[in-house]
């Protein structure tokens, strides 16, 4: 059943077909051929994922991120950062660095902050004449700090799937996104220096760098908020989500002014759009690991890398090319959700914390992201833009360098990840 499972999903996705409609056909292939598996017990598998409290977090903070990103704030964030480090070599890449690192701590998808940081660094980049193929590769790779520094909506289900602590992920997830910033800021700087990148050439203006700074503050405070509140136990994740959203709507009402029903409509149409393929998704793969599982695969995976490995760092690094494969080619919502139950018993057989485990799985399926030939931020910088996507690739070689270091950081060094 497994192998039917697997091979209707592939070619469900050979043939262009939606990841969630993949997952669902090969499903109800399994099921339907199989005499095992009542259909309605399926369907109930599915409805009962989707049935859990901390799930409403997710369209929370996706309206949150609408709600801060949609109007004037993301300007004053890139002229905040222009004016700090936009005259140093590689600057205005590094600006896309740190403000996608920034946005991280409001949105929580990647998707949404290649989308939002890309429209409004790209058309920069483009006045200052900068390489329009290695500002897409800036954009595409560091879009996906976003799901690092909390909140981070592919950890909300990675904690769902492997009853884990949403807290102590978010938590462990800000000093693998803050080393990930810091070292593709460094590339920037080292390949706008090599490679004499045009920069901003104006002296520092120190008034209006503080004029952007105190406008910018309320929503450079947020992702301390919900840090502060998550680590000394103030709120749960989705009181959390649920304060930011209400944090976000009085910020963009009362600062900054730009909160009209036309937005605020727009915003939750948004939201409301995303979170439903988000729920099919999960559907969809619930099904699929609970096919998967009543088929014993996971516990048929863990006896055979007990049996043929020995090592626990070749059990890990097992764990990683698997998932870097898999995150070349399904999304990743839908790829944390179909390894969580084949990999959580393995990391228990080697005695791996869940934390950990969860930190190295979003770490490794975010390099899926920007990786072809489905890299979801990769096309998305890429149309922006409009460069072809194998010129993007070719300028990712310095960010893949940043990502597999902190990839085997989290792997192989578990106090790297905060507690």
């Amino acid at each position: 059943m497994s192998a039917l499972i697997l091979l209707t999903f592939l070619f469900g996705a050979v043939i262009a077909m939606p990841i969630a409609h993949a997952l669902l056909v090969g499903a109800l292939t399994a099921a339907a051929t199989s005499d095992r598996v009542p259909l309605d017990l399926l369907v109930q598998q599915m409805v009962a994922q989707v049935q859990s409290f901390p799930l409403i977090a997710i369209p929370f903070f996706m309206l949150t991120g609408s709600l801060m990103m949609g109007g004037k704030l993301g300007e004053a964030l890139v002229g905040v950062l222009s004016a700090l480090i936009g005259r140093f070599h590689g600057g205005p890449a590094q600006v896309g660095v740190l403000s996608s690192t920034l946005f991280g701590g409001v949105s929580g998808s990647a998707v949404a902050d290649a989308s939002a940081i890309g429209s409004l660094m790209i058309p920069w980049h483009k006045r200052l004449g900068y390489p329009p193929a290695f500002s897409a590769a800036t954009l595409a790779s560091a879009a996906t700090i976003d799901i690092l520094i909390p909140p981070s909506i592919p950890m909300i289900l990675f904690a769902l799937s492997a009853n884990a602590s949403i807290a102590s992920l978010f938590v462990a997830g800000v000093l693998p996104g803050l080393l990930m910033c810091g070292g593709f800021m460094f590339m920037c700087w080292w390949v706008g220096k090599r490679r004499n990148f045009p920069r901003e050439t104006g002296r520092f203006d120190g008034p209006a760098f503080r004029r952007h700074l105190f406008y910018a503050s309320p929503a450079l405070l947020l992702p301390v908020l919900i840090i502060v509140f998550l680590r000394f136990g103030i709120a749960t994740p989705t009181e959390v989500a649920v304060l930011s959203t209400l944090y976000a709507g009085a910020v963009s009402a009362l600062v900054y002014r730009d909160l009209g029903w036309k937005r605020l409509h727009e915003a939750i149409v948004h939201s409301g759009l995303a979170t439903g393929v988000v729920l099919l998704v999960i559907m969809a793969s619930a099904a699929i690991g609970w096919l998967l599982t009543f088929d014993q695969m996971p516990t048929g995976i863990v006896d055979w890398v007990k049996g043929n490995v020995e090592a626990k760092w070749m059990v890990i690094m097992l764990m990683n090319l698997l998932m870097l494969f898999i995150g070349m080619f399904i999304d990743l919502p839908a790829a944390v959700l179909l390894l969580t139950p084949v990999f959580v018993p393995l990391a228990n057989s080697i005695g791996m914390d869940m934390t950990q485990l969860g930190v190295m799985m979003v770490v490794n399926l975010a390099v899926g992201l920007y990786t072809p030939p489905v890299g979801t931020t990769l096309f998305i910088t890429s149309a922006l833009a409009k460069v072809k996507v194998g010129q993007t690739v070719r300028e990712l070689g310095p960010f893949y360098l940043v990502a597999f270091g902190v990839l085997a950081l989290v792997s192989y060094v578990p106090a790297s990840i905060l507690r």
